[in-house]
């Protein structure tokens, strides 16, 4: 029998597809919820169709997986930029990513903490952004996944009592997915460029995520709860420019 059920937002993916991929290594039953089915298979892996913007349709798939069964792990890894300078921006992108971001993880929370504070256990990783220190034509982006961060915090605080860590993880640029290649192609000497300027001297990879959520996850991980980890070569502590 399983011990651990994690569900993974995004993970039929890229850094969500990596993260999913680990969790399975390590004996976890994941279930990914996305808009388009896995582009991988395991038999520990189940689908759940949702498009989390849409408020109503997250808390009927997150109660669709409780039903499976307790859920220990949350890992909410999907997001879009809708990238715009600021006279450009919409309240509408505001709202869709302020429910994609924040909505549907507090969403997913609620529906598993009944079963975490039961088993005085659980681990909750929201997957913000380097974006959230600030980046150009970012506005809805980079505000609601800032927002992730200071909800983590707050979570951590509450939830240490009940055994139940909450933490983030922040990428810097990550080549090898669907997201990095609607901004610019990783072959372009656009991103070559940005690879140079990374203080390590390359892009980030889906995998170099996933072992940063990896950690977080572990039982052994108790002792850590309400951290942000960037993931980004050191680009959070340089200029950077896409």
């Amino acid at each position: 029998m399983t011990k651990f059920r994690s569900i993974v937002t995004g993970g039929n993916t890229g850094i969500g597809a990596a993260i999913a991929q680990k969790l399975i290594s390590r004996g976890h039953e994941v279930v990914c919820l996305s808009r388009r089915r896995p582009e991988w298979n395991d038999h520990k892996l189940s689908f759940v169709e949702v498009d989390l913007t849409d408020a109503a349709a997250t808390k009927q798939a997150a109660q669709n997986v409780l039903a499976g069964g307790p859920i220990t792990h949350i890992i909410h890894n999907a997001g879009i930029i809708r990238a715009k300078p600021l006279e450009d921006v919409q309240l509408d992108d505001l709202a869709a990513l302020t429910q994609l971001h924040l909505g549907a993880a507090i969403e997913l929370a609620q529906t598993a903490l009944p079963g975490m504070k039961q088993a005085r256990f659980g681990r909750i990783v929201l997957i913000s952004s380097r974006a959230a220190m600030g980046l150009q034509t970012r506005t809805v982006y980079s505000a609601t996944k800032a927002g992730m961060i200071g909800m983590a915090r707050t979570w951590a605080l509450e939830l240490a009592p009940h055994g139940i860590t909450v933490n983030v993880v922040s990428p810097g640029p990550i080549g090898d997915t669907e997201m990095f290649e609607s901004v610019m192609s990783p072959e372009s000497e656009r991103a070559k460029a940005l690879a140079r300027s990374i203080p390590v001297g390359r892009l980030g990879r889906s995998a170099d995520v996933a072992r940063a959520v990896d950690f977080f996850c572990d039982e052994a991980a108790d002792f850590v709860t309400g951290q942000t980890l960037l993931v980004c070569g050191g680009a959070s502590v340089s200029a950077l420019s896409m």
